[in-house]
């Protein structure tokens, strides 16, 4: 447990570190606030046009959560800090994720690995299409979507507030905090990848989506 205690102590010391070198950076919107012009969009089986799953209402993203699907931007990203805020409007809670180092776009789950949203289990980190984490000692075979469960009770906040995310990914090594709060280390061996943020469950709405590059 003590050595435990100190890796996380080391982490979180190089995790600061990241963090001032993120803000020598310039941050990237990859929301305009105005519109998805930056996203390309997959909607499982094309069960209907991606405008009727992704939209923009009074400067925030408004996903609907079903059908399933993902939004995702026009570039690859390596080593940056990512930092998203959610809510679930009308104070209901449901499902949704931040996938990360996505290496092979699919519908309905790309190769990549998802922070998970899912009410009660934000920092979750997901395995997904094939993706691994080399921390991951599950049972074998492998379900179909491994997890690396969070660290620290979860910190979220209550349904139809604001959430933060703030996402560091260094040389693969994906390290997550949910409101402030250390939550998941997980380490990949894809170095760089597409971010997306994903439809599933019911409506959800994201805002202040920025990336500071390492």
């Amino acid at each position: 447990m003590k050595r435990r205690m100190l890796s996380l102590a080391i982490l979180a010391a190089s995790i600061f570190c990241f963090a001032g070198e993120a803000n020598a950076q310039k941050t990237e919107k990859l929301f305009n606030g105005k519109d998805l012009s930056d996203w390309n969009f997959i909607v499982d089986k094309n069960a209907v046009p991606a405008d009727q799953v992704f939209t923009v209402k009074d400067g925030l993203i408004h996903i609907t959560g079903n059908p399933f699907g993902y939004m995702y931007t026009k570039e690859k990203y390596g080593d940056y800090k990512l930092h998203v805020e959610w809510r679930w409007p009308n104070g209901v809670a449901s499902n949704s994720g931040i996938f990360l180092l996505i290496e092979e776009v699919k519908s309905p789950f790309p190769n990549g690995i998802e922070c998970q949203l899912h009410a009660g289990d934000a920092g979750d980190l997901v395995m997904l299409s094939g993706s691994d984490l080399a921390e991951y000692q599950g049972p074998q075979p492998r379900p179909t979507f491994p997890m690396l469960k969070k660290t620290n009770p979860s910190s979220e906040k209550p349904a139809g507030e604001w959430n933060e995310a703030n996402i560091f990914v260094k040389n693969g090594v994906i390290t997550v905090f949910i409101n402030g709060v250390y939550q998941n280390t997980g380490t990949n061996k894809v170095k760089e990848g597409y971010i997306a943020l994903q439809s599933e469950g019911n409506n959800i709405e994201f805002r202040n989506v920025t990336l500071e590059k390492f």
